[in-house]
């Protein structure tokens, strides 16, 4: 696997079971089971995963990748996620829907990182990646700079449907570079919900884990 030294690799830490059966944040011991925010506020989607947690070396590289266009870093990051368990729960999604950027976002950074980690993730899948079905409608603040409630109000009407006919009973899988608060996620899949999906799963390069 490129990019990661022995050192930098034994650093990475998998995402595994235990977990919440819904969210997939991981616990210390147990069994997978629903954690207190899932079971207190359940997310719009079924089931959400993640290959690893989101802290040194894979923010430098998910920050090149995403932010400084280097995209050499894309097998090394599908390597990762192709050994996860979290890769192995996902079940067999009609349509793969990657997080969309706002098209001024778009054109400022040249490409969706989402997309691109879609179709690095799915290879054998490529024909169901459906990267002009879900919509972001207006340009938001970048997430990464607001706390989670002012991360739930920036999105709020952000997302929307092209065409809820091709969503209505369909299976389908979200996914993106890294869930922190899962803001992102959350106002997707319940765009999705609405639409009419009939099951909405998410794969995450990376989890933010909560101390």
């Amino acid at each position: 696997m490129p990019l990661f030294c022995s050192s930098c690799f034994t650093r990475l830490s998998p995402l595994s079971s235990p977990c919440c059966s819904c969210c997939g944040i991981p616990f210390v011991s147990g069994q997978d089971h629903l954690c207190g925010r899932c079971l207190k506020e359940p997310p719009g989607f079924d089931l959400a995963r993640g290959a690893l947690t989101y802290h040194e070396p894979l923010v430098t590289l998910i920050h090149c990748f995403k932010y400084g266009g280097e995209l050499a870093g894309l097998s090394s990051m599908a390597w990762l996620a192709s050994q996860s368990a979290g890769y192995r729960e996902i079940g067999d999604p009609e349509i793969i829907l990657p997080v969309p950027l706002h098209p001024t976002r778009l054109r400022e950074r040249g490409f969706n990182q989402s997309l691109l980690l879609a179709r690095s993730f799915f290879p054998r899948l490529r024909d169901r990646i459906a990267p002009d079905l879900l919509l972001r409608t207006r340009p938001t603040i970048p997430q990464s700079t607001l706390s989670g409630s002012a991360r739930r109000r920036n999105l709020q009407g952000a997302f929307a449907v092209a065409d809820g006919d091709r969503l209505r009973g369909r299976h389908v899988l979200l996914v993106d570079d890294v869930m922190t608060t899962g803001s992102t996620i959350g106002q997707c899949a319940r765009v999705l919900r609405r639409a009419g999906c009939r099951r909405i799963e998410v794969f995450v390069l990376a989890m933010a884990v909560p101390d």
